[in-house]
């Protein structure tokens, strides 16, 4: 799974790709919960919530949980 772009401010939207995304049920920011959207099977558009810090990006989905490829880097 991976972010683009791997870095933003709180409130950027932030692009996931990957795959088997379909039924996701929850998106985190170094576990700091986002709202999220789930655009398609391998697509899911994220804002990055207030409070989020530098660290992994997780996907909870029906069948697994899923952790981004690199962190996350939260700008000021």
């Amino acid at each position: 799974m991976e972010a683009q772009p791997a870095s933003g401010q709180v409130g950027a939207t932030v692009k996931i790709l990957g795959t088997n995304l379909t039924g996701a049920t929850s998106v985190s920011f170094n576990g700091t919960p986002a709202v999220f959207q789930v655009v398609s099977g391998s697509l899911i558009t994220a804002t990055v919530p207030a409070g989020a810090t530098t660290g992994t990006l997780e996907v909870v989905t029906p069948n697994r949980t899923l952790s981004g490829n690199a962190l996350f880097r939260v700008r000021p």
